[in-house]
């Protein structure tokens, strides 16, 4: 079932409305749509803002060694700090 929006937790709350898990299916279809375009458009504009600046603390972390390791720790904070 999608996480209910405010405006539906309203609609509910009011009594005007219908929880999702009762919508028909051709709306909870159209529903779960939306949320994959906001969720897409989201990760896109997340990546291009991204991909403006230089490489950010994580990156630099990650780019030590590739893979799970457990045997490097957390940059230490006068390193990790980008600005």
């Amino acid at each position: 079932m999608p996480h209910q929006r405010p405006d539906q937790i309203l609609e509910n709350a009011t009594g005007i409305g219908a929880p999702p898990a009762i919508w028909p299916r051709g709306e909870l279809v159209v529903d779960l749509l939306h949320e994959a375009v906001y969720a897409f458009t989201t990760g896109a504009v997340a990546d291009a803002l991204a991909a403006k600046n230089r490489r950010g603390p994580g990156q630099t972390h990650a780019a030590l060694r590739t893979g799970r390791r457990s045997d490097i720790g957390p940059l230490p904070r006068s390193d990790a700090s980008t600005r």
